[in-house]
């Protein structure tokens, strides 16, 4: 038998150069492939960023889109009301006042609502607005016709009669002269100063009509009357004012102007202060009334504004009287007129008394700093039931007020907090039991 020899041959072996270049081939192609999924995840961080911006975008130009809508949609609003203020021909609870009836202006379209100036005014914070609407027979109703027996006052601009409107309210209701522009203003003044005005010291204005042609203001009652009559008319039904209560009725008054000028925006000059003005409730407790003269003080630094000089006689500043330059100064002055009278109980100008004495002002003023000679000048219905003390201090202060350079007057401010521990001196050396005073201030403001 034959045997093949045959021999296994092993897989050739591969050189050191195909080898290296085989590796490098793998290598690259694992790289590629890496190289590539980073490019990917790239590419998908990219377009999710873009996605939030673009969202982003969307929603703040949404935002904007409903907030331009909602301005469109308040300025057509306002657009329709300041329209419907020119059209209308009544008085709605939108407007400047809530009425209790409705009103066609036809003789004076500009005197309702928001439109009482040309629509420019705005109207009063909520808690202002209890100011009513009457129609002219219902206030001929309250007054029984206007009947004269219901008279109980008058002044520059009107008639003022005591009535009872339909609720049973006893009102003064006061009806202007229809002649003239400054009566329509001196309407006017008083219903928008009133109706945002917010001052147990100022009178409380009710409401007013302006039916056709008829303007009336209707305010609270002041039982006691003004202060004039309790001072200078002899022949009225008042008693004599203690000591005490005309301390309370100074304080009261320069509260009353410490508002106008210091609280009130703008601030207010009330260019008709005086006794007459000066009224009195069930508790001779005193509010300030009549601001048909009344004048918006400047915006400027020194507040003097240059008008037509009106007033009263004896109760004018003397720079207002001879320059017609109106400060709150002016008011000032016609506050220490009203002291002197309420110290000395004499009026302001009274030619039947004998020569140097027909100008309260001129002839008080040298005795105001005479600590002998104040006394002399105290109102004898007074009866001497002072302190001394306080009566060298008010007499201070009405010196102070009447000085003939405004700049050397105070400020109301500063009279009202001068006055104050007067009030409380008074009260405390006074046994509430027996003293008028202390019953009449217990439901007054406090102090």
């Amino acid at each position: 038998m034959e045997y093949s020899n045959t021999t296994a041959t092993a897989p050739p072996a591969m050189s050191p150069g195909l080898s290296t270049a085989k590796n490098h081939t793998h290598y690259k192609h694992h790289n590629f492939h890496s190289t590539s999924q980073n490019h990917q995840h790239s590419t998908i961080l990219s377009l999710n960023s873009i996605i939030v911006i673009i969202v982003s975008l969307i929603s703040i130009v949404v935002v904007l889109a409903i907030f331009l809508i909602i301005v469109m949609l308040r300025r057509l609003k306002s657009v329709r009301k300041h329209a419907s203020c020119k059209e209308s021909g009544s008085i709605n609870n939108t407007g400047r006042f809530i009425a209790h009836t409705t009103i066609d202006f036809d003789s004076s379209p500009d005197v309702k609502a928001r439109c009482l100036y040309g629509g420019s005014m705005r109207a009063p914070p909520s808690r202002y607005r209890g100011v009513q609407v009457f129609t002219y027979k219902e206030l001929e109703l309250a007054t029984d016709n206007f009947s004269e027996a219901n008279v109980i006052g008058n002044g520059g601009f009107g008639v003022v009669y005591k009535g009872v409107l339909t609720d049973g309210t006893v009102a003064a209701i006061k009806r202007l002269h229809r002649d003239g522009k400054q009566g329509e203003r001196a309407f006017r003044m008083e219903v928008d100063l009133l109706s945002r005005s917010n001052s147990p010291y100022l009178v409380e204005l009710l409401g007013y009509c302006a039916d056709q042609n008829h303007r009336l203001l209707i305010f609270e009652f002041m039982p006691n009357g003004t202060l004039q009559q309790h001072l200078h008319d002899p022949g009225s039904q008042h008693r004599p004012l203690d000591w005490g209560t005309r301390l309370r009725i100074a304080l009261d008054s320069a509260r009353a102007l410490e508002f106008l000028h210091e609280h009130a925006t703008p601030t207010v000059i009330h260019r008709d202060f005086k006794c007459t003005n000066i009224l009195l409730d069930q508790h001779l407790r005193a509010k300030v009334s009549d601001f048909g003269l009344a004048k918006m003080g400047s915006d400027k630094i020194n507040g003097q504004i240059s008008t037509r000089v009106l007033g009263t006689t004896g109760y004018l500043a003397p720079e207002y009287a001879s320059t017609g330059k109106l400060t709150t100064k002016s008011d000032v002055y016609s506050y220490g007129v009203v002291l002197l009278q309420l110290l000395t109980g004499r009026v302001p100008v009274d030619i039947k008394r004998p020569p140097g004495e027909h100008v309260l002002v001129s002839w008080a003023l040298p005795r105001l700093t005479n600590r002998d000679k104040v006394e002399d000048m105290v109102d004898p219905a007074i009866q001497g039931q002072y302190s001394k003390k306080d009566l060298i201090q008010v007499a201070a202060i009405a010196a102070m007020c009447v000085q003939p350079e405004a700049d050397y007057r105070p400020l109301m401010v500063d009279v009202a907090q001068s006055l104050i521990p007067l009030v409380k001196n008074f009260k405390s050396i006074n046994p509430p039991a027996s003293s008028r005073f202390h019953r009449q201030t217990s439901s007054g403001p406090k102090y």
